[in-house]
């Protein structure tokens, strides 16, 4: 068994926080798990990427292009430009929400179109975050969303979740995850 997953987003959208949900999760089902987060300008709203690899022997932190089982993307511009990482077979779980970048605000660019591709599962997981009781939770109803294309647990993901968020926010996104875990998503 073995995974490579990107996460991309914008900075403070929780995709570090999902980076370590995914890592214990691995952890707690015997695999070897490597994590490579960018920070950068994400701290300001900019672009944030992490790759996520897990299996039984990984050696490299990073995903090559075009090698990726999913890309677990928190906006729709950032999953345009993480697409790349999909391989062929992959899917790429998207965010339909936009946060207009500073270039698109100042009328020096245009935001992307939306384009459907076979390969793109894409939800409006900020809906659901806020069904939750926290808009915040996006992050963890794509990793719900996510979950139903993964061999582990429901167990094993709450027991990932506990471990990797504070106690006082835990059931709100124990709840974001299992409303996530319970779309009806095409496989």
């Amino acid at each position: 068994m073995k995974y490579d997953m990107i996460i991309s987003g914008v900075g403070g959208q929780g995709a570090l926080l999902a980076a370590k949900v995914l890592a214990n999760l691995a952890v707690l089902n015997g695999l070897d798990v490597k994590l490579s987060e960018v920070h950068g300008m994400a701290q300001r709203g900019g672009s944030v990427i992490t790759h996520v690899r897990m299996g039984e022997n990984v050696q490299s932190p990073l995903v090559s292009l075009g090698e990726a089982d999913f890309v677990i993307s928190f906006e729709w511009l950032e999953a345009l430009r993480a697409e790349d990482y999909l391989k062929e077979g992959g899917k790429l779980l998207a965010l339909t929400q936009e946060i207009m970048p500073i270039t698109v605000i100042t009328g020096s660019a245009k935001y992307p179109e939306q384009v459907k591709k076979d390969h793109i599962v894409a939800f409006d997981a900020l809906k659901l975050a806020k069904q939750a009781g926290n808009a915040r939770c996006v992050n963890v109803v794509m990793l719900g969303a996510l979950s139903n294309f993964l061999p582990f647990s429901e167990e094993h993901w709450i027991e990932s979740l506990t471990a990797s968020i504070k106690p006082k926010l835990l059931q709100t996104n124990i709840v974001a995850f299992k409303l996530g875990r319970e779309l009806n998503l095409e496989k």
